[in-house]
């Protein structure tokens, strides 16, 4: 019995040793473990910060009626350049029916006045002539008489005005012409032949007929998430880029950063404006949809590395890589990095162009 488990014993060892050397013989033939490596480079690094929003012009002048009608002519279309005084439209007068027969009451009253007081200066004047009366007499009976004329002319006025929107004598101040008030492009004719509008006035805002802008002058306006306005800051650079023109980026600069922000969709968002510089060769429409990379920070031409492969020490929290030494040699080396773009990162300390940095990716030398 005892030599039996004395035998088990020894054949057991025996293949425990036999399988240990056979896992370090197949451990020693496995293809080695090498680390790719890596140069620093010199690349212009920007920090940045994106904001969505579209492009508005600075200045837009909505042109409103200061008379009640419908409009009877259009001389103008979207797309349009216009001058200060250019006609837009010309809007006919419906007459309100109780404020027509006003005026033209007014009219007969002024008449009946005017009839009587032009027999009464005859009158005065007949007995001047006779030596009657004084000269002073038949004067002021001349100031009533043409007093009386004066509120006739302007009765007939008022009805003309009343009924047709202008009169004799009013020339280009015609309210019924409806004229840009500024030089600019037609952004938008809201209205067409047939359309009603009424007069702008304190009660009521009027209808839009037109909306001009100076296409020239163009403005970025967006939002950036509460988390994001306390990196930026007005006069910061920013490059928008439209989506509906490829491969084009225009230059602006934040002008405005609204002091309260909005509640919308769960987040507080703070309302942001930047004034494009003029582009000469490239018309941007108003109302395209845009987003504004606002610069944060920029280095240029400086010595960097993918963030990748820089590590941190766990109890210094210190930035630090991996230099090469020798064959499957690494050592640590301290750095001091600058700004980052989330894909590569400044080094202002602690590497040369000739370092070659170890990569973390793991791979084994292929035998073909």
């Amino acid at each position: 019995m005892k030599k039996s488990v004395t035998i088990f014993i020894l054949v057991f060892i025996v293949i425990a040793f036999s399988g240990a050397m056979y896992y370090l013989y197949s451990k020693n033939i496995e293809d080695p473990v090498v680390y790719k490596t890596e140069k620093p480079e010199k690349l212009t690094i920007v920090k940045k910060t994106v904001a969505t929003g579209s492009i508005i012009p600075l200045e837009e002048v909505l042109i409103k009626p200061n008379i009640s009608g419908v409009i009877e002519e259009i001389y103008v279309e979207g797309g349009d350049i216009l001058k200060a005084n250019d006609l837009i439209a010309k809007i006919k007068i419906i007459p309100n029916l109780s404020s027509l027969n006003n005026a033209r009451n007014a009219i007969q009253t002024a008449k009946i006045e005017l009839d009587d007081e032009q027999r009464n200066y005859n009158r005065q004047k007949s007995l001047f002539e006779k030596g009657v009366i004084s000269k002073q007499e038949v004067e002021r009976a001349e100031v009533t008489y043409k007093q009386a004329l004066q509120k006739y002319n302007a009765a007939n006025q008022n009805f003309d005005i009343v009924k047709t929107g202008s009169t004799k004598g009013l020339g280009s101040s015609a309210n019924t012409m409806i004229r840009s008030t500024v030089s600019g492009m037609v952004l938008d004719m809201p209205v067409e032949v047939g359309n009603q509008v009424i007069e702008s006035n304190n009660f009521n805002e009027g209808t839009t007929i037109a909306a001009l802008a100076d296409v020239n002058k163009m403005i970025f306006e967006g939002k950036v998430d509460e988390s994001e306005v306390g990196k930026i800051k007005e006069g910061f650079p920013i490059e928008i880029t439209v989506g509906a023109i490829e491969d084009a980026k225009f230059d602006a600069i934040l002008d405005y950063i609204a002091p309260k922000g909005k509640l919308e969709n769960g987040a507080i968002q703070f309302e942001i404006k930047a004034t494009l510089k003029k582009q000469d060769s490239i018309f941007i429409r108003a109302g395209l949809s845009a987003n504004a990379s606002i610069i944060l920070a920029k280095a240029d031409s400086v010595l960097s590395i993918k963030e990748a492969l820089v590590q941190f020490d766990s109890k210094t929290k210190k930035s630090y890589v991996e230099l090469k030494t020798g064959e499957k040699e690494f050592e640590r080396k301290d750095v001091i990095l600058g700004v980052s773009d989330g894909i590569n990162v400044e080094v202002k300390e602690g590497l040369t162009l000739d370092d070659e940095i170890k990569v973390w990716n793991q791979i084994k030398e292929n035998k073909n």
